[in-house]
């Protein structure tokens, strides 16, 4: 199949692309796949709570989720995204098809093996991921079965992210930003019909993990048609662009999956602590995932694609500048959403997920973790706009080992603080590990001298400074307390809390109008 001219090696739309229109576009479709992933989780609150079976589900479900995160949507396309770039700017169309082919063939055979040992080895990583359930034999049992479905959604779901990876690269990013919408609308349908066919209902949630990752990866494929970037894989370790990336990946791995490796340690411990744990850092971690999703994917999702294009083509000036708007776009969408959700931790929690089998002791707990949480949201934001710099440039070995600080870091506050905070000193500790990771990886690009902050940097942070206080006298004085939330009624609730995002966006957008800031201070070409 012949590639369209919109795919050919330094052709097509590259010329001039409006990053922050394709930032928009991302954050448009992960808005849609978060508010879905919402209701999701308020029907897996209803139905499960946060009991012994949902801390056993979230655990099957994290597992596969991890090694995807750590090795598909992380660590690879770090590795990948670049060496791609540059085939495509440099080489021929058959040469491109061919780094597809190959780099696709030897994706799957790795997963396809991955696979079967997860399948096989399934109580080895139910101790690992969370080995307080050595204690509740059924808990583990339940846990294990689980995971033995759930595995095989690493295959399905990595495949998704190497086609993902493809089309950003092309400047298609609405379809993989939309496609985790389908993995929400699957688990809700498994839970409202799948149900019942089951003695134990939650294994409905595992099959429907399953299917959601043949849905997924089924939905990318006639988009990737479209583009002739369908190619039959070939597995070979002797392409040149197979080893580049093999040299990129392994130091990779640890370097793009900070947050993950910080996750599981979690939830290692928090398998240790009182029944629900994980359930609530669950809860707060799915609150803090919306703004995550919305500024640092979205800006991860186009920064990648676009510093490595700038990278291959040596503009260096276009490189600096391009991230110099990633870190105001940061900055400007991060520090509110972060001061804000730890204001709206309770009132967050208890209009979402305090209903069913949800108690307010739940609630309590997990809006405490997701305060933790909040305080890690703005440096995750930072992490996502700087490290596409360094791999952009093909450089995994400084972002490998600022990881390996930033994971000690987290592994010796949990273990000072989870035994006395308990779930709370967990989450903590990944806030104090991601501002670790960030000022870390700033630095870096700054002694470097690939980026010098600019005037137009520290006059974005003041602003949102001001802006970002504003917005928190406002909140104070016309939402409810905190207690009360969980009195009122739920459709009290939420028209509290609707009211109360509208009143403080609205105070901190006209805020930031009045210091000078202006649409058109957000548009940047490349």
């Amino acid at each position: 199949m012949g590639m369209s001219t919109a795919t050919e090696p330094g052709k097509g739309p590259d010329a001039r692309q409006n990053v922050a229109a394709q930032g928009s576009v991302v954050a448009g479709m992960t808005l849609i796949s978060r508010v879905s992933g919402f209701a999701r989780d308020m029907v897996l609150s209803y139905f499960f709570g946060a009991g012994a079976v949902a801390d056993a589900f979230f655990v099957a479900f994290r597992i596969p989720n991890f090694f995807r995160r750590l090795f598909a949507e992380g660590a690879f396309n770090q590795a990948f995204v670049p060496v791609l770039a540059r085939y495509r700017k440099n080489g021929s169309t058959s040469d491109y098809r061919l780094f597809i082919a190959a780099i696709a063939g030897n994706l799957t055979l790795a997963l396809s093996l991955v696979v079967v040992l997860g399948v096989v080895f399934a109580p080895a990583l139910i101790f690992v991921f969370a080995p307080g359930f050595r204690s509740s034999p059924e808990q583990f049992a339940l846990a294990t079965a689980m995971t033995r479905i759930t595995f095989p959604y690493l295959a399905f779901i990595s495949l998704t992210a190497f086609a993902g990876a493809l089309l950003n690269s092309h400047q298609r990013y609405a379809v993989p930003a939309l496609t985790p919408v389908l993995l929400n609308l699957s688990l809700i349908a498994a839970m409202l019909f799948g149900a019942a066919a089951f003695d134990e209902p939650v294994y409905a949630l595992a099959w429907g993990v399953f299917a959601a990752g043949i849905v997924q990866l089924a939905f990318q494929v006639p988009f990737l048609g479209r583009l002739g970037l369908i190619v039959m894989p070939r597995p070979t370790l002797a392409h040149p662009g197979v080893r580049q990336v093999g040299r990129l990946l392994l130091p990779a791995v640890f370097a793009a999956s900070v947050s993950q490796i910080n996750s599981l340690i979690d939830t290692m411990l928090a398998s240790t602590l009182i029944t629900g744990s994980i359930s609530w850092l669950y809860y707060s971690d799915r609150l803090l995932e919306l703004p995550v999703g919305l500024v640092a994917v979205a800006l991860g999702t186009v920064m990648l694609p676009s510093l490595s294009r700038l990278a291959a083509a040596g503009d260096r000036e276009g490189f600096a500048a391009t991230l110099d708007w990633g870190l105001r776009m940061g900055l400007l969408l991060g520090l509110p959403a972060a001061v804000a959700l730890h204001v709206l931790a309770l009132p967050l929690i208890a209009t979402i997920f305090y209903h069913g089998e949800l108690t307010a002791f739940d609630a309590r707990m997990a809006a405490l973790s997701l305060q933790a949480f909040a305080a890690g949201l703005l440096p995750l934001v930072l992490v996502k706009v700087v490290a596409p710099a360094y791999f952009a440039r093909e450089n995994t070995a400084t972002p490998f080992r600022i990881a390996c600080i930033a994971v000690a870091t987290n592994i010796v506050l949990n273990l000072a603080m989870f035994s006395w905070f308990g779930h709370v000193g967990l989450a903590l500790a990944t806030s104090a590990s991601a501002w670790v990771n960030a000022m870390l990886l700033v630095r870096g690009v700054v002694r470097s001298g690939v980026y010098r902050p600019t005037a137009r940097l520290r006059q974005t942070l003041l602003r949102v400074l001001f802006g970002t206080t504003a917005m928190v006298l406002v909140l104070a004085l016309v939402l409810p307390a905190g207690e009360q939330w969980l009195a009122m009624p739920a459709l009290d609730r939420a028209g509290w809390l609707g009211g109360g995002v509208i009143a403080g966006g609205g105070v901190f957008l006209l805020a930031l109008w009045l210091t000078g800031e202006r649409p058109r201070n957000l548009l940047h070409r490349i």
